[in-house]
């Protein structure tokens, strides 16, 4: 229990300090700072314990919604995001009556004979710190997605309940150091006690301006544009083999999916690997009927394939194609596709992004987006591509991690189909190229610091070097830098328009994953020269298309250009 807790504790305290959450520290800095309204011109200090109430609700919503909020929105039949919304609307409430003091005795009116429980814009804090609960979300790691998953599931232990409470307040404490900040401040300067109305009408327009940016996830859309600096820390944590350990991760079994090991990677025959798991902890669906959602259970009847999926994967792209063309040949002899799209990048929880990505792709059968990795580790899952081929009583029947396999996977959907209806018109088999990569091949080469395996400059690759130089030589499967760049957690940007990579490989094809506007200059080896323009989401772009053996090009960076990785085929 002791070692829950205090993993619980230092993953939130991780998670506290990276950007997730800037947009909710004005907000709680304003908020440990005001004063009641009533008599809101008298100079004197808050209350001292304001900032700790603000914080306590903060971590009790939190916590209650994490760990049980889905759970009871199921079996309550409400939509998911309910509770978020029900936040957002405090939020405005709370900013309304922050400007206008009348509203806000309103308010407080309906409770005005409970002592002491007044909703309190400013008295107590708790109302507010329950409404940043419910819309705080922190960036996802292993303790989040072990919460997730336990709520969402319904399987509620003390120790989880101890690892969620450890978590909250370990995330709650660089908030509850804001939150003191603005007290102190207010406590030690007179003009900011003596000007209260005004600090109380910027606080309640920040407090609308964040409820309405949460409306249209801007705070997400700020959040891509800083630099996860705390990501080194968040992967050494979740690599750590004692968090594994205290958290079962690695697996995370459950009684859901304690069987998914009884069947081999990509086996030629029908194994049986219990009840498929549930796709828990979706945030958005579509390509389905109206986007609702569609649930295994309402599925028995019929065989369906479980695909695990990023959109700028390359692995995945060269699977999507069979996916696609089986999902189309076989939908009406009974077979469901559902691609569940499990984020790798940051910019891949974007829903417009996914979508943009699943149209470049084909893919027109249902899609689920798992941003928390719900499902994911609900399927104890650990590959881009992976398959998940489910029985018409729901049983898991085969599963395939990785590229490759695909005859025979198609093999063993055309067997499932034919055992539910003996009388099934199936057609031909699907004729798609496998072009999984054979022999020597350069592994996918990404430019993030913190993925980053191969670089062969001379430099320390990090945020703190600027400046780089190619090398003299450089070996095969790497990649280098010269000129100016800024290197951020997942991509690398230019300061300077001569900024360039050079990179060796093995394969017949190169695709670069970029985004941002501006342009990409390729150098051959050969002496030929081709210019990129890049623009809009993030995405793959061809660099080779037809090249045999090894190699080495130069790519010169201009403009506002994120490079995320080289990918191969």
């Amino acid at each position: 229990m002791l070692s829950v807790i205090l993993i619980g504790f230092l993953g939130g305290l991780v998670t506290g300090i990276s950007p997730c959450i800037l947009p909710v520290l004005p907000v709680v800095f304003l908020s440990g700072g005001m004063q009641s309204s009533r008599g809101e011109d008298a100079v004197r200090a808050p209350s001292r314990w304001r900032p700790f109430v603000v914080i306590l609700g903060l971590v009790v919503s939190f916590s209650l919604v994490t760990l049980v909020g889905s759970f009871l929105l199921s079996l309550l039949g409400f939509p998911q995001d309910v509770l978020r919304w029900a936040g957002i609307v405090v939020l405005v409430l709370i900013g309304i009556g922050l400007m206008v003091p009348a509203f806000q005795h309103l308010l407080e009116k309906p409770f005005s004979r409970i002592p002491q429980k007044a909703v309190g814009t400013d008295r107590n804090g708790f109302g507010l710190g329950l409404a940043l609960g419910a819309v705080y979300v922190p960036c996802a790691g292993p303790v989040l997605a072990a919460i997730t998953v336990a709520g969402a599931t319904g399987r509620v232990g003390v120790d989880t309940v101890a690892l969620t409470l450890s978590f909250g307040i370990g995330a709650a404490i660089p908030l509850l150091i804001f939150a003191l900040a603005g007290r102190g401040v207010a406590e030690r300067i007179t003009s900011f006690r003596s000007r209260q109305r005004g600090i109380r009408i910027a606080g309640g327009a920040l407090m609308i301006a964040l409820a309405v940016g949460l409306v249209f996830d801007i705070p997400a859309q700020l959040q891509r544009l800083v630099p996860d600096y705390t990501a080194t820390l968040q992967q050494n944590f979740a690599d750590s083999d004692e968090v594994n350990d205290a958290l079962n991760l690695g697996g995370l079994v459950t009684d859901e999916n304690k069987h998914l090991d009884e069947c081999s990677n990509g086996a030629s025959e029908l194994e049986s690997c219990g009840t498929a798991p549930g796709l828990t902890g979706i945030t958005d669906w579509f390509n389905t009927e109206n986007n609702q959602g569609l649930s295994l259970d309402d599925l028995r009847g019929e065989v369906v394939l479980v695909d695990f999926w990023a959109y700028s994967c390359i692995n995945c792209q060269r699977s999507i194609p069979h996916v696609t063309a089986w999902a189309d040949a076989y939908e009406e002899a009974g077979l469901t596709v559902i691609g569940v799209h499990s984020p790798e990048y940051a910019f891949e929880k974007d829903v417009g992004n996914v979508k943009a990505g699943a149209e470049k792709l084909g893919i027109d059968y249902p899609v689920a987006v798992d941003n928390s990795l719900s499902t994911w580790t609900n399927y104890r899952n650990r590959y881009w591509p992976a398959h998940y081929l489910i029985d018409a009583q729901g049983t898991v029947r085969h599963i395939k991690f990785g590229e490759g396999g695909y005859e025979t996977t198609e093999k063993l959907i055309r067997e499932l189909l034919t055992r539910n209806d003996a009388d099934v018109d199936l057609p031909p088999t699907t004729d798609v190229a496998d072009t999984t990569p054979n022999g020597d091949q350069t592994p996918e080469t990404f430019l993030g610091t913190t993925k980053q395996i191969n670089f062969a400059g001379d430099e320390p690759y990090s945020a703190k070097t600027t400046d780089f130089a190619f090398p003299p030589q450089q070996p095969a499967d790497s990649f280098a830098l010269d000129g100016e760049w800024d290197l951020g957690t997942q991509s690398i940007t230019p300061r300077s328009g001569n900024a360039s990579i050079r990179l060796s490989y093995t394969a017949s094809t190169v695709k670069m994953v970029l985004s941002g506007s501006g342009s990409v200059t390729v150098n051959q080896g050969d002496g030929s020269t081709q210019t990129i323009t890049v623009s809009d989401v993030p995405r793959a772009y061809d660099i080779v298309t037809e090249h045999a053996g090894t190699g080495e090009l130069s790519v010169t960076v201009s403009g506002d250009v994120q490079a995320y990785s080289f990918t191969f085929g």
